[in-house]
């Protein structure tokens, strides 16, 4: 890693950490303690508002500015490949924002990375997203950041179909199919339905206020604890 470079990574990660020691921060970018001291004094010396705390760490002015972020090759194509990831398996409101995302950082950069931009090595194709999910997907990603209930009309995979209230808590791609996670009110626990088998659904005005055994994070403990949680 170039200095430039890991001076640049130091101011970030005090900007997301309260307090963070040299140790941590040798250990996060592979280098020496000893090298990190002497990268502090340079940033210091540099007008960087740099705190340092005997026995706590180092933290950072917490109203200090970066100039404009700069990328390097590599960085570059991993921002890429996200972005035409959203753009070829998400709906088409995310796509469009992932398109200007793109041309906003085309204007911003140097002319020997432009032609990155048209890497053709790494591709993404979209031939398996069905138009369906992408209609519906907008509605559903409203609900979950409004934290608003929803009357969801479903077909199982074995034909059965149902009409449940839900409380719509995250989205998840598994490479082929997109599943939303709910607590279902009519079951009174999880459960994932794929977003191919939702035949329509209605949003409530009414906004749901989960108990801690009822988000999406205590879901996610259970999928570690290698616990039941059905797929519809």
């Amino acid at each position: 890693m170039r200095r430039g470079d890991r001076l640049f990574q130091i101011v970030q990660l005090l900007r997301t950490h309260k307090n963070i020691t040299a140790q941590t921060i040798a250990e996060r970018l592979e280098v020496s303690t000893r090298t990190i001291y002497r990268d502090m004094q340079d940033l210091s010396l540099s007008s960087v508002p740099i705190i340092s705390e005997t026995g706590v760490g180092y933290s950072i002015d917490p109203t200090y500015s970066l100039p404009p972020i700069t990328f390097n090759e590599n960085e570059l194509e991993s921002l890429l490949l996200g972005a035409r990831m959203v753009q070829a398996w998400s709906d088409r409101q995310m796509a469009a924002e992932a398109t200007r995302v793109i041309e906003k950082i085309e204007c911003i950069l140097p002319e020997n990375l432009k032609q990155s931009l048209q890497c053709q090595e790494i591709l993404v194709p979209a031939f398996h997203i069905f138009s369906d999910v992408a209609e519906i997907m907008p509605g559903i990603r409203q609900a979950i950041k409004q934290h608003k209930k929803m009357t969801l009309h479903y077909q199982r995979a074995d034909g059965e179909r149902s009409q449940r209230v839900i409380w719509p808590l995250g989205l998840f791609f598994w490479g082929k199919v997109w599943t939303m996670v709910a607590w279902c009110e009519n079951r009174q626990d999880f459960r994932q339905f794929r977003l191919d088998r939702i035949e329509n659904y209605e949003m409530h005005e009414e906004k749901f206020d989960p108990l801690e055994e009822q988000t999406l994070n205590y879901f996610l403990l259970q999928i570690c604890e290698d616990k039941d949680v059905t797929l519809m």
